[in-house]
């Protein structure tokens, strides 16, 4: 890119109905991240972690054997929460051994299917088979679980390994199935999902935003470009300032870094976006989690993860943590003044210069996927604007 080309119009961040449509037509047929299989307890067998994920509430279960389920939390009978729940306050998870609604106590198995009907034993046409929980298509990677939501529960796509694509090996050094949570933040954040993801895939904004972390990371005070005036190296990674090596106010660890990482790895930074919803930060030590979960046009409920090896876990973290949590309280507080102004009537669309193409990776995750799913009589928007 050599000019300006146009971000996303204002509508696509400040427009309700397109966003319920955004949800439903395009996320929904997306693999979305629901969060870490130990922080949902889903690392053993007969357990049960209710989570909410675009607007729908979903029962996860790993059965006897510990193979993992997903399932719409609605009862077969008359439609009642299996697990009953207030919206966006799922519980905690728990072990099961089975799954009753209460109302009329239809009970399920943990893998859906239907167990007891009171009531119904000898009614023509009643067949339990045909009143399995609704499911819903699950997978695992990195010690993530994800999940897709087109009804019907088989296959209605690329599969989770086609979908991460070159994720998977750009990130195959990094022990990311085995690492556990040792510090947990959740922010509510004032702006749409994509205002936050695109903020997190460059950095032009951090020399005025993130004195602390340039000073960490001095590429990142050159306008997201290198000291050259080229493009930063991201498959290598970013280097750290002399002496340092991770993402720490100190930019050093009392843990160790993992086995096996590259040269680069072991002192530089990586990032990925892995859509619709899951941001990860590689440092040497530690990956660093943020998962989106957009729960309305302008706001995103993130939650944050710093992820550790489990023999480690027990080290101090503050100096990593304190830095996370002052960088992305930064993060939040811009991205909430992004979404400020594009609500108002001056704003019509953005602007990206050279520096930020990684940031047009929305417009060419997004726009396609919404043109294949258009309402009836809404025209395309424009995606290839450009000035200069």
């Amino acid at each position: 890119m050599t000019g300006l080309e146009a971000a996303l119009p204002r509508e696509h961040y400040v427009d309700a109905g397109l966003w319920r449509h955004e949800r439903d037509a395009v996320l929904r047929r997306e693999w979305t991240c629901a969060g870490r299989l130990a922080g949902l307890g889903l690392d053993a067998a007969e357990r049960l972690a209710v989570v909410e994920v675009h607007g729908e509430s979903l029962l996860l279960t790993t059965d006897a054997a510990g193979t993992l389920h997903a399932h719409a939390n609605v009862c077969r009978h008359r439609g009642a929460r299996v697990v009953p729940h207030a919206d966006g306050d799922p519980p905690a998870p728990c072990g099961a051994k089975a799954l009753r609604c209460r109302y009329h106590s239809w009970t399920y198995g943990l893998d859906g299917g239907l167990l007891r009907a009171p009531h119904f034993d000898g009614v023509d046409g009643f067949d339990p088979a045909r009143f399995t929980l609704a499911p819903v298509e699950a997978a695992t990677w990195g010690g993530f679980v994800f999940v897709r939501l087109l009804p019907g529960g088989a296959p209605s796509g690329p599969s989770l390994t086609e979908s991460l694509g070159a994720v998977v090996d750009r990130t195959a050094r990094y022990p990311l199935d085995r690492l556990v949570s040792a510090y947990r933040a959740v922010y509510d954040v004032d702006a749409n999902w994509k205002v936050i993801a695109e903020n997190y895939n460059e950095c032009l904004h951090c020399a005025g935003v993130h004195p602390e972390l340039t000073r960490l990371v001095p590429a990142f005070g050159h306008g997201g470009l290198a000291p050259d005036g080229g493009p930063l190296d991201w498959e290598a990674g970013i280097p750290h300032r002399d002496g340092a090596w991770t993402f720490s106010f100190s930019g050093g660890s009392p843990r160790t870094p993992f086995p096996g990482l590259d040269a680069d790895e072991r002192t530089r930074h990586k990032g990925e976006l892995v859509y619709p919803n899951l941001m990860l930060s590689l440092s040497a030590e530690h990956a660093a989690s943020f998962l989106l979960e957009a729960v309305g046009v302008a706001r995103t409920r993130v939650t944050f993860d710093v992820l550790v090896a489990p023999e480690e876990a027990h080290l101090d973290v503050e100096d990593c943590a304190g830095f996370w949590d002052l960088v992305n309280r930064q993060d939040w507080e811009v991205c909430a003044s992004v979404q400020s102004g594009m609500s108002s009537a001056f704003y019509e669309k953005g602007w990206y210069g050279p520096m930020e193409d990684d940031s047009l990776d929305i417009r060419r995750w997004l726009l396609p996927r919404l043109a294949a799913h258009r309402p009836p009589g809404a025209t395309a928007p424009a995606d290839d604007d450009r000035a200069g």
